[in-house]
């Protein structure tokens, strides 16, 4: 399982990169694995369009199970990342890469309730048990 450093972790399994004011999210390694071979991804949520912390923003499903997407953070949704749609195979093949969507933040984010990558570790491992 690949945990990258330097990214903020939700307990619904996705990971977000703050970029200025500009969060990218997608969904985490630990995620699609568990999903295992992902058959169908889609962003239910248009560009420009507001969305608060735990927001349902998409969906992905697989040869196991479907799963919803949350954005772990406020904003406007700025860019979608339409390739996951044609190819949701790219998210078991890189899920750093497969970004969901890009978010333009509302000024200070509340990033408390996010976990860094020992400490998503740490949730991961647990969950394991």
């Amino acid at each position: 399982m690949k945990i990258e450093s330097g990214l903020l972790y939700s307990k619904n399994d996705e990971w977000v990169r703050i970029e200025g004011d500009t969060a990218v999210i997608g969904i985490t390694d630990y995620a699609q694995s568990q999903l295992s071979d992902i058959v169908f991804a889609e962003v239910s949520i248009g560009e420009g369009e507001d969305v608060e912390a735990g927001d349902c923003i998409g969906t992905v499903e697989s040869v196991k199970a479907a799963s919803d997407i949350y954005t772990p953070v406020s904003g406007t949704i700025a860019d979608i990342n339409e390739a996951i749609a044609e190819e949701p195979e790219l998210i078991n093949k890189d899920a750093f890469a497969a970004w969901f969507v890009k978010v333009t933040l509302d000024g200070d984010v509340d990033v408390s309730e996010l976990m860094d990558a020992v400490e998503y570790e740490q949730y991961c491992a647990e969950r394991e048990h």
